[in-house]
């Protein structure tokens, strides 16, 4: 049974992409950029379905790994 470690790695992308867009989504919102905001308040939103999907499948495999 080997482990696969690229599910895990694309889902620690996604939480950095998630941090760094966050980060600069508050930045925007200071200095009154709000279609900058608007836009990756979009991204973060599109993200969460993506992570949910790669998390998903990694649990499928991993259970058809263990029968």
């Amino acid at each position: 049974m080997k482990r696969n470690y690229i599910p895990v790695i694309m889902l620690c992308v996604i939480l950095l992409l998630n941090i760094v867009f966050t980060q600069y989504m508050v930045h925007q919102y200071y200095y009154e950029n709000y279609t900058i905001v608007l836009t990756f308040v979009g991204l973060n939103i599109l993200l969460f379905p993506i992570a949910m999907m790669i998390y998903k499948r990694d649990q499928k495999l991993r259970r058809r790994d263990v029968k």
